[in-house]
């Protein structure tokens, strides 16, 4: 049984100190306001140029904005692009309630033709009023990962700051973490075979420099600092879009009684985390190992003894 496994069984846990670092610094990671993302991808630019992350190609996703789609070994952060149709055209949120900072995910007017979908409403000049809803996706950094539980070899590890690294010179490719991520965050790059994600730019953190992706963000979309501060901000922000009237706004993976202990990077959302493209109930996909080795132990515990009358009768 795993540590991370075990602990997932038992509540939440300090993921370094589970790691073995007694005295460590705060648990850092990122806190993801989509309410002010403009969808300018800076992030994706920076983390790729700091990573030195290969170009993964430019291919326009049939009418949408959005040219990475996805996270994967040569996209660590990707800015999502979501078209929404939208009965209501909610005010910026600096116009609803004075003082409140940030704003509504915006509706804008794409110049559509009348053939609205159905539920939406077209102005009178015959065009239907969408929305984009955008988001920096990244890895999570999970507080119990699966993808540390499945590596054969040790190449994933848990850093001083909580963090989750993969260390490509002792990945073997054997592809184990990647369908055990439950964001299916983790990715092997062509041509290479060996895992990929995001590092929360481990180097920067060990100079006490901010990660790269937060640093670009020109509206501090993306916010970096230790965890626990940034959870106390984030309910803040909710509870502060809900009395202007913003209802849907909502965290995404800041609990940590959730399906992988809460994550290292989590987010305020206007929808569905399935609009998204994000798991409703994510859960650490090797949390019925220890149940599997009891049952494993005992079934051989049970074939043993067997033997061993079989044996001992013929005497």
């Amino acid at each position: 049984m795993t540590q991370t496994t075990a602990n997932h069984l038992f509540g939440p846990l300090d993921p370094a100190a589970e790691a073995g670092y007694p005295d460590h610094p705060p648990r850092l990671g990122f806190f993801t306001d989509t309410t002010v993302c403009i969808g300018c991808k800076a992030c994706e630019v920076a983390c790729k140029e700091w990573n030195n992350v290969p170009e993964d190609g430019i291919d326009f996703l049939g009418l949408s904005y959005d040219n990475t789609g996805s996270l994967g070994a040569s996209t660590w952060r990707h800015v999502a692009f979501i078209e929404q149709a939208s009965i209501e055209q909610p005010k910026p949120l600096g116009a609803q309630e004075p003082g409140v900072t940030g704003r509504h995910a915006p509706v804008v007017d794409l110049g559509m033709p009348s053939t609205a979908p159905p539920g939406t409403t077209a102005g009178a000049d015959g065009r239907t009023e969408f929305r984009w809803l955008m988001s920096s996706d990244v890895c999570k950094h999970c507080t119990h990962a699966a993808c540390l539980d499945v590596c054969p070899t040790g190449a994933l590890f848990r850093t001083e700051f909580g963090t989750v690294v993969v260390q490509q010179d002792v990945c073997n490719g054997c592809g184990y973490c990647v369908p055990a991520c439950p964001y299916g965050v983790i990715d092997q790059r062509k041509g290479d075979g060996r895992a990929w994600k995001c590092t929360l730019c481990y180097d920067r953190l060990q100079g006490g420099l901010t990660p790269a992706c937060a640093k670009a963000c020109p509206t501090e979309s993306i916010q970096f600092g230790v965890l626990d501060e940034l959870r106390e901000r984030a309910a803040a922000r909710v509870e502060q879009l809900h009395a202007a009237g913003i209802s849907d706004a909502r965290l995404y993976g800041a609990d940590p009684t959730d399906g992988v202990g809460g994550a290292g990077a989590f987010f305020l959302l206007l929808d569905e985390p399935e609009v998204y493209g994000l798991p409703p109930d994510p859960v650490v996909t090797t949390r019925d190992l220890p149940s599997m080795w009891l049952h494993a132990g005992a079934a051989a515990l049970t074939l043993l003894a067997g033997v061993v009358s079989t044996f001992w009768g013929r005497r």
